[in-house]
């Protein structure tokens, strides 16, 4: 749990999720270039791809290859032990 919440800690990283979960499988640079034109988030390749590592060593983007190209998938399951942790045991606990 600890690299997911690393992972989201960083506001660039939360906003290549958003971007992920807007449109799934993207490329890096398809990546770059929505983070410039609906953030204006103006990062490097470099530093995209950077962010893009940690957040597949949390688990929670994971690639694919296609050719030379690579793409990017968000992927939620690392999120649902905080869900059960924290909210549904909220819930769970509300109802009594």
């Amino acid at each position: 749990m600890g690299d997911v919440f690393k992972a989201l800690a960083d506001p660039t990283r939360r906003t290549i999720l958003d971007e992920l979960t807007a449109r799934d499988g993207q490329t890096l640079f398809e990546i770059c270039g929505r983070l410039t034109t609906n953030h204006g988030l103006t990062s490097s390749r470099q530093a995209v791809s950077q962010h893009l590592d940690v957040l597949e060593r949390a688990g929670l983007v994971e690639t694919r290859r296609e050719g030379r190209y690579k793409f990017h998938h968000i992927n939620t399951d690392p999120l649902e032990p905080i869900i059960e942790r924290w909210l549904r045991r909220r819930t769970t606990c509300g109802s009594d």
